[in-house]
């Protein structure tokens, strides 16, 4: 956990490295993060915020010889084929899933509790608010596969929020990620990031607590 910590609060130290002993595979490893982080359904820790911003700011930097657009069309295939998984996933294997022993110990039952509340609340509109959340993005497509929901309906939702995500967190990095104050305090502006994208789920989570308790 230390190290998944570690490489978030200094993703862009990390992401540098990256490109430095693997060049042009660059693409590749970071279109499979994204791919996994909603994908399998079990990878809800990774950082997909703040890796899309972090890398769209190396390519602002000539010095690396990334090219914005492959990045923003990797990551938008990723999360749209990672969603389609998720929800294939949701759809063939998902009340079996939720209760071998193997699951429980991979993910936190509340986590997806907390995306079954948070779906049953804002229905089929919680498919492109949860891209902008961590954790509950990677049980959304479970979470609507569950409900039945159909994919054609599911998909289109999908496809909002894939692109509006996509767009916003790769142009913030490219065109504010190499402003010298930003580079300085990367760290503080990636927990930020994830402070501002947190915000939702901790307020459904405290009116879910004030609504019970009234």
């Amino acid at each position: 956990m230390s190290t998944l910590i570690d490489f978030v609060l200094h993703i862009d130290a990390h992401l540098v490295s990256l490109v430095n002993n693997f060049g042009d595979w660059t693409y590749l490893i970071l279109f499979a993060i994204i791919f996994v982080e909603t994908g399998p359904v079990i990878f809800p820790f990774l950082p997909g915020d703040s890796l899309l911003f972090a890398a769209s700011a190396l390519t602002a930097n000539p010095l690396y010889h990334l090219n914005i657009w492959t990045f923003v069309i990797l990551f938008l295939v990723a999360c749209i084929g990672g969603d389609s998984l998720n929800f294939l996933i949701g759809r063939t294997v998902g009340q079996a899933l939720t209760n071998h022993s193997l699951f429980g110990k991979l993910i936190q039952k509340d986590s997806l509790e907390r995306s079954e509340v948070f779906f049953n609340k804002h229905g089929a509109m919680a498919i492109i608010l949860a891209r902008f959340m961590p954790i509950i993005r990677t049980f959304a497509p479970f979470v609507a596969a569950g409900s039945r929901m159909p994919y054609r309906r599911f998909i289109r939702y999908s496809l909002i929020g894939c692109f509006a995500w996509v767009a916003l967190c790769c142009a913030g990095g490219y065109f504010f990620g190499n402003i010298p104050f930003v580079k300085e305090h990367f760290s503080i502006v990636v927990l930020g990031i994830i402070g501002i994208s947190l915000i939702p789920a901790i307020i459904g989570y405290l009116h879910g607590k004030f609504t019970k308790a009234s």
